[in-house]
């Protein structure tokens, strides 16, 4: 893996101390997970290049450790891999919530001035034009909307490996060995997971 889960005994008490009503465990739960959640923020939000340009990788970790440390207080979690599974969900919130945000005719990114060059000198007033699509284009953020419900939607077993695999970059050995079934399995879940997605998103491939 690009970086590696943390210790389970010292999240695994603080999820204890979490499910026994300390909710201040989840500050040590943030903190534990943090070098891997900004991790999963620096992976996710290449994807999103529209948001890369106005909000860089500290922006949304801060964003997305804070609904993370909400939902935590919301939900019984009882391993490292569930919170690792919250919190690629709530990277992935995050990052569309922010592709929605720039997307808007009237947002800072849409009418910001190194969004536009001006025309030729006898046609200035009409002549402005977008250089590129600052704010995702509708049809980019449906698909991810989409993407976000079917991933929700999958098995819980399958699930878990789209996760470890799409989203955290994980191998399937690794997998394997993480959750306790064959690289075999491993393969299996992911291809149908996958392909799951893929019809979904209307036979796009979800790494594209």
């Amino acid at each position: 893996m690009d970086a590696e889960f943390p210790e389970s005994p010292d999240v695994g008490a603080c999820l204890e101390r979490l499910a026994a009503g300390d909710l201040a465990a989840r500050d040590r739960i943030i903190e534990l997970c943090g070098a891997r959640l900004r991790h999963l923020v620096h992976r996710l939000l290449a994807r999103f290049p529209n948001v890369r340009r106005w909000d860089d990788t500290d922006d949304v970790f801060q964003s997305a450790a804070m609904r993370l440390h909400r939902t935590l207080g919301q939900l019984q979690v009882s391993s490292p891999r569930e919170v690792m599974a919250l919190a690629a969900t709530e990277v992935r919130r995050e990052l569309i919530d922010l592709a929605r945000r720039h997307a808007g005719p009237e947002s800072y990114a849409a009418n910001h001035g190194t969004n536009v060059l001006p025309g030729p000198r006898w046609r200035m007033s009409t002549a402005r034009r977008h250089i590129d699509r600052v704010a995702a284009p509708d049809t980019d953020l449906d698909r991810w909307t989409v993407f976000q419900e079917v991933v929700d939607s999958l098995p819980e077993e399958s699930r878990e490996i789209f996760h470890l695999v799409w989203f955290l970059g994980a191998d399937q050995k690794t997998i394997a060995t993480l959750v306790g079934c064959s690289e075999r399995t491993v393969k299996s879940r992911w291809r149908e997971a996958r392909e799951t997605v893929k019809a979904a998103l209307g036979g796009l491939s979800p790494e594209a």
